[in-house]
């Protein structure tokens, strides 16, 4: 039985739903569509939309499209954000339009051009945040920036988001001296 594709969803007075082969979505934020499943409908009644199943061999699909729906209703009407922090000493990123450029201990700077619908804010020059409306593209966008410097555990330098905990290990103990055979 799926939890999740039996729990309703409630649509706020600013989004508007048009049902057809997939789902369209429209809000203040956006328009965002999702993919309708063979097997799976919708039915709306007045504020409210309800995933339904045809057999119990669609219930894999049942909780995702309802998933799918909700965030992409959730996401035009009030967006997502995703927040990264970067850690490390001289480590730093600056926005230049839609296009941000990091500074990562590398003998250049990278820079990264954010897709139509992700915006970018920095503040303290160490702590990104990104925003949009579309959930999946705005995920992908922060693991693709967080993968430039992906956080390492022995100095715990690098990108990583916001509230994320790192194991650290130790470095190396050796028995004095610098090692190997003379």
């Amino acid at each position: 039985m799926s939890r999740v594709g039996k729990k309703p969803i409630s649509i706020p007075s600013s989004v508007k739903l048009k049902l057809g082969d997939v789902l369209e979505v429209e809000g203040p934020k956006g328009k965002l569509t999702v993919p309708i499943p063979e097997g799976i409908s919708f039915k709306q009644e007045d504020s409210v939309l309800q995933v339904l199943r045809a057999t119990d061999k669609h219930a894999a699909l049942h909780g995702l499209t309802r998933a799918l729906a909700a965030n992409a209703i959730q996401g035009v009407s009030e967006g997502f954000k995703r927040e990264l922090d970067i850690v490390g000493v001289g480590y730093n990123a600056e926005v230049k339009g839609r296009v941000v450029a990091f500074k990562l201990g590398y003998s250049h700077t990278i820079e990264v051009l954010l897709p139509e619908g992700v915006d970018a804010a920095v503040e303290k020059n160490t702590h990104l945040v990104l925003s949009s409306f579309d959930r999946q593209l705005l995920g992908q966008v922060a693991a693709n920036i967080r993968m430039l410097r992906p956080p390492e555990p022995y100095k715990q330098k690098g990108i990583r988001y916001t509230g994320e905990v790192l194991r650290k290990k130790a470095g190396k103990s050796g028995a004095g001296g610098k090692g190997g055979k003379k």
